[in-house]
This record gives structure tokens, sequence and C-alpha cells, in this order.
């Protein structure tokens, strides 16, 4: 094989703040991994609230550049396997293993939703997300962007008051994600008054290891709680089956596609609903996202959309939240 890095910075149509944050922009890593004249490309992207820059990512993958390109690949999963025995974090084997997916579906001339036997007549549509901010910039993002499902971004001292001005103006589908912002107490309360907004459910409200106070909200809560940063790697699901109502499975968090196969199984068999997100990648993620589609409860698969401009073209999410399946094999993307 041969391997190729690749680091884009990628500007944001809008600032996108979150309880913890803000920014402007999101560095990403691209991987591209060739055999046999076929290449495939793989994303994961920097983070901040789990130490993760594109610079320690191409630092960690240079250091086994040699072990990768004299690997003896036959599929995905042995290749995935090779890799968690590397010193290597689960964004830099996310990003290496989309990048083999993509190119095992080239080189079997299939898309990975067809290899893996699903059919992508029947899937759930993606949010929009609402990065917080003032309540008429956020009507404003709402008014220039109307969709069937907005994902609200809360952790501010008028939380409520934000999601009753903004149901003023559409009527569409409320997502609410508090990126472990609140307390139990405030979720239980909260959960009362958003029920009566019409919001199918609260993502993550409380911090990733206060499994205590979860526990409090699996009793208590008016509304279904969806586990994110409570749920990184395939050993979280379980845990998470007595404390939430579902599982948010981050490519980038638990290592890519491979692991995250898994953690669907795992979710659907303890009963969690089970949804993929994005953490603002660019088409090359999202497209690998969008394979998962016909195994999904929900999906946050925006990150193009809020893009200024793109680095690829593949899977397409259309206005009305449809998704247009290229008909290229892997996951559908060359890189513009």
């Amino acid at each position: 094989m041969q391997i190729l890095l690749k680091k884009y910075q990628l500007q944001l149509k809008h600032t996108f703040s979150i309880s913890r944050e803000s920014r402007n922009q999101q560095d990403t890593l691209i991987v591209c991994l060739s055999l046999n004249g076929k290449t495939g490309y793989g994303e994961a992207t920097a983070s901040k609230y789990y130490n993760i820059t594109v610079e320690s990512m191409i630092l960690e993958i240079e250091k086994i550049k040699n072990d990768i390109e004299t690997f003896n690949f036959t599929t995905p999963g042995n290749f995935h396997s090779f890799l968690t025995n590397k010193a290597l974090s689960n964004f830099a084997i996310c990003a290496l293993d989309i990048a083999a997916h993509d190119m095992y579906g080239k080189l079997k001339n299939k898309p990975l939703h067809q290899i893996w036997n699903t059919q992508t007549n029947s899937y759930p549509i993606t949010n929009y997300t609402i990065g917080i901010d003032s309540i008429p910039k956020m009507m404003e993002k709402i008014k220039e962007k109307p969709w069937p499902i907005y994902k609200i971004k809360l952790g501010t001292e008028n939380d409520v008051a934000i999601v009753k001005e903004l149901r003023k103006h559409t009527n569409a589908i409320f997502r609410i994600d508090a990126n472990c912002a609140w307390t139990a107490e405030e979720t239980i309360d909260n959960a009362d008054m958003l029920k009566e907004l019409d919001v199918e459910f609260i993502e993550q409200p409380l911090k990733a290891t206060d499994w205590e106070g979860m526990k409090k909200v699996a009793q208590k809560s008016a509304l279904p709680t969806i586990a994110d940063e409570s749920c990184i790697i395939e050993t979280d699901v379980e845990k998470c089956a007595s404390h939430f109502s579902g599982i948010n499975i981050k490519l980038t968090k638990c290592g890519g596609l491979t692991p995250a196969l898994r953690m669907i199984a795992k979710g659907k068999a303890l009963g969690l609903k089970v949804m993929t997100g994005c953490m603002t990648e660019s088409t090359v993620g999202i497209s690998a996202i969008a394979q998962l589609l016909p195994q999904l409860d929900y999906v946050d698969m925006d990150g193009a959309l809020l893009l200024k401009n793109d680095i690829a073209k593949g899977v397409v999410v259309k206005e009305n939240g449809k998704i247009v399946f290229p008909k290229t094999p892997g996951t559908g993307v060359t890189l513009l």
C-alpha cells in the first residue's frame, strides 16, 4: 500500500459555539490509502476537548508508515486489528480505517452499504445544528436554513427561554444537546418544560463521568437521553444501556467504521436507540457516516453543510434532508 497524509483547515459559514468552546474553523486530516490502483480516503478532525491535533495524528501515523505500507491488506477488519496493536489514538485509527474501507469498496467495485447487505431505501434524516448564539442570531440561522430537524446547542443561563423563542418560528423537530453543561436536577426540570415544546430528546446533558447523575435522569426525565461524551469506545455501550435511552457513536472517537459497526449491533441488542454523529467533518467523513444510515435510528451528519468550502465530493445532503448516494464504490468520495 501507499499512504499520503493531507492537512486541511475547513472554514465554517458561521461561528460555531457549544457550551465549552467556539470556533470559526476546523482542522482536519485526510488519509489517502492506495492499493492496486485504487485510492481510499479517510478523515479525522482535530479536537481540543480530546487533546487531538492534526499534527499529533500525522506524527503518530508517520512513525508506523513503513509498517502500513508493507502490511498485507486483505480486509478493513484485519487492517483495523493491526492498527489497534500500534501506539495510535482512535482519531488517527479512524482516518486510516475509513480510508481502508473506501479503498476496499473500490477494489470490490461496490458501495460499502452493499458490501454490508443493507438497503438505502429507508434511513433517518440528518438534523441541522444551531450553535449557541444570541436568540436573534439563532433565529436567523433557522430562517437561513429551513430544515425538518434541528439540533439546538445549549448550556447557557436561559436555555429553556431560547427553545421557547425558537419554537415560535418553526414546527421542525427539535433535539437538544447540552454538551455536558447541566446538572441532573437541571436536566430533570428542563426535560419537563422541553417536552411541552415538542423536543424529541436530550443529548449528553451531564458531564461524561457523572454516571450517578445520569441514573437519576434516566429514572425521572420526561424526555429520552442520548449518550455522546459518555459513549466513546465499544466497552462504553453496555454501561450506557442502564443510564441512557440511546447512544451517539462518533467515528473519530471510537476508531472508525470497524468498531462503529460492532457498537451499532451491541446497542441494538441492548435495546438502545442508535445514532451516529459528526465532528464537523468534510464530505469525506460525512460520506463514511452515510454508509451506516440504514442501520441507524438517528443521525447527525451536517458537518459539510456547515462549511464555507468543502474539499471533496461524495454523498450529497439535499435541502429536505434527503441523501443522494453516489454510484461510485466505497464511500463514493473523491477529493476536489
